[in-house]
């Protein structure tokens, strides 16, 4: 199975998927091998058609600052990045330099770079730092998941009327509904999960793409 997939697709499935999604370009495919040769650690990287996903929300939703939560070697910034709107910003935070340095290989690569604020400090540190005005149109959450509902929570108040949230991983391999799960990753995203649904400042849909997807907006 390869690392970068949408896990509840069998083989089959995913390749007819893929052969129906604009391609990965080549510097994609460069981040791809370059993740590759990480080892297990290239399970982090978003699957190929979740990337696409990402692309078309973030240029539906024209966002002038989105927020990345999570950046790794960079496959969903440069996804997000490329499809910002003239003057659209990407704040990206993470805490590894060493994993992040490929994302700005790949960034520069594809020519958006200068789009792209990198912040290497804990994410929530850096969200509060926010202005107290600033205002975020797209999101996206991907890092550690006993932190995901303090990233909710910073990010839903910030949220623009037409804004997205998006939040990956929330079904973890089915982990989720495994009863003899009880590791404090699986039971972080099922108190993330039962929150968003019964929080009555958004609408939520989980989609079933790459290891589970859920979008958030505010009502």
């Amino acid at each position: 199975m390869s690392a970068h997939r949408s896990f509840f697709l069998d083989e089959d499935l995913h390749d007819y998927v893929l052969a129906h999604t604009t391609p990965a370009d080549e510097v994609r495919r460069s981040l791809t091998d370059a993740t590759a040769a990480l080892g297990p650690w290239a399970r982090m990287q978003v699957a190929d058609d979740q990337a696409a996903l990402l692309s078309t929300l973030v240029a539906a939703v024209r966002p002038s600052l989105a927020v990345e939560v999570g950046t790794f070697t960079g496959s969903s910034s440069l996804a997000i990045a490329r499809a910002l709107p003239l003057g659209g910003r990407l704040l990206c935070c993470d805490v590894s330099d060493e994993w992040t340095a490929i994302a700005r290989e790949h960034w520069a690569a594809a020519g958006v770079d200068d789009r792209i604020d990198l912040v290497i400090a804990p994410a929530r540190e850096t969200l509060r730092g926010l202005p107290d005005d600033a205002v975020v149109d797209f999101a996206f959450v991907d890092a550690d998941k006993t932190g995901y509902l303090a990233y909710y929570e910073e990010l839903v108040p910030r949220l623009s009327p037409h804004g997205i949230l998006a939040i990956d991983n929330v079904l973890w391999s089915g982990r989720v509904l495994d009863p003899t799960a009880d590791d404090d990753d699986t039971e972080a995203l099922r108190v993330l999960n039962d929150r968003i649904v019964a929080d009555d400042r958004v609408e939520v849909v989980m989609l079933s793409v790459g290891d589970g997807l859920t979008l958030v907006r505010r009502v």
